[in-house]
């Protein structure tokens, strides 16, 4: 199968965190065969922050960052067998989502794929002018992010045809367990851009417990703290490009997963640090959501806080033997349920049935 997608960048991680997410699927699902083109616009100085160059598995596209040149991208996809417009581009989404629908014919599908359907669910719900809801019922499938069955119930109420989640899962290929790195040494670290949403449940579950714990090294990573205050005992590192991911993760005690406060509402929806820590044999401590135990045991496989508070108690009493045994589990579980290839399996299977029916069937 040829696959058009168009999403924000497949090639760097500046303040992009679907890129990991789309270099799994895209990688697995040329794994299986497919052949993927992936159209990104030049925009956020991403191309000036790459991560990775061109991939083997992937035939990257950068158009410039202006209308004509975007409608010129998809007009190049049009041969397309699955054409995928994904949320959150940054540039032209709605010209994007539009235009696409244009080339949907019967030979071929057209998939919208939310990489953060709490936001957008938000976003329709308060908005019934916007032009987007109008637009879903001619999408074959939505695919999204996470959200479990309060979002297909949600998407399925704006008139999807099916829509199916896709979870956050490990590539193998660039997540596993290092060697310490002094550059991280400390006793936990959290990774995540600061956004609106996210703020104040940061300050509640890495920020204040930091403050609590003096005698302990906290390290964040991430864009946009700059001019965050933070306590002294907080050693902040900017933008950490993904070929470190594995190094912070592995090195601290322990790791802290902060959910966005849509997608914490939604539940359902571990973020892609989850699987990344997973695969580094991290011990993760998450703020608690909805659908945990679908994905890692808790108190076994990972932490679980539902305030600051839990997560200065489990500081104070977790031992580094005890933080590698639940790392360790973490691992054996993400590698066994959990990887690129066994979503990738899905979504082929989805493909298979959508096409079969004539996407008539919900999911």
């Amino acid at each position: 199968m040829d696959i058009a997608f168009f999403g924000s960048s497949l090639v760097s991680a500046y303040w992009n965190g679907a890129a990991t997410y789309y270099r799994g699927i895209v990688r697995s699902m040329h794994d299986r065969g497919h052949n993927v083109a992936f159209y990104e616009p030049d925009a956020w100085q991403r191309q000036q922050h790459r991560d990775i160059a061109d991939p083997a598995w992937a035939q990257v596209v950068v158009y410039p960052a202006e209308p004509n040149a975007a409608l010129r991208a998809v007009d190049s996809a049009r041969g397309a067998d699955l054409i995928v417009k994904a949320s959150g581009i940054g540039m032209f989404d709605e010209l994007l989502e539009k235009a696409v629908l244009a080339f949907k014919s019967a030979s071929n599908l057209v998939v919208f794929w939310d990489v953060d359907a709490p936001a957008t669910l938000d976003r329709l719900f308060h908005n019934s002018a916007d032009p987007f809801a109008a637009l879903i019922p001619g999408y074959d499938a939505v695919f999204t992010y996470g959200g479990g069955d309060p979002v297909i119930r949600a998407y399925r109420a704006l008139g999807a045809r099916q829509c199916v989640p896709i979870y956050n899962a490990l590539d193998p290929h660039t997540h596993f367990p290092v060697a310490a790195d002094k550059r991280y040494s400390g006793d936990l670290g959290f990774l995540g851009n600061r956004l609106p949403d996210r703020e104040t449940r940061v300050e509640e579950f890495f920020l204040k417990p930091a403050e609590q714990l003096p005698e302990l090294r906290f390290l964040l990573g991430g864009s946009g703290w700059n001019d965050k205050r933070k306590s002294s005992n907080i050693k902040y590192y900017d933008h950490v490009y993904t070929r470190d991911h594995n190094a912070f993760n592995s090195t601290p005690r322990a790791v802290l997963n902060v959910t966005r406060e849509s997608m914490a509402r939604y539940g359902f929806s571990p973020a892609t640090r989850v699987f990344e820590a997973a695969g580094a044999a991290a011990c993760m401590i998450t703020d608690a959501w909805e659908g945990i135990g679908m994905f890692f045991e808790p108190d076994e496989e990972i932490l679980v806080a539902s305030d600051g508070e839990e997560v200065v108690e489990w500081m104070r009493r977790l031992t580094v033997d005890e933080a590698r045994k639940i790392g360790a589990a973490a691992h054996r579980r993400a590698l066994a349920e959990h990887t690129y290839a066994h979503r990738a399996e899905q979504i082929d299977a989805v493909l298979d049935i959508s096409v079969a029916v004539g996407v008539e069937m919900g999911v």
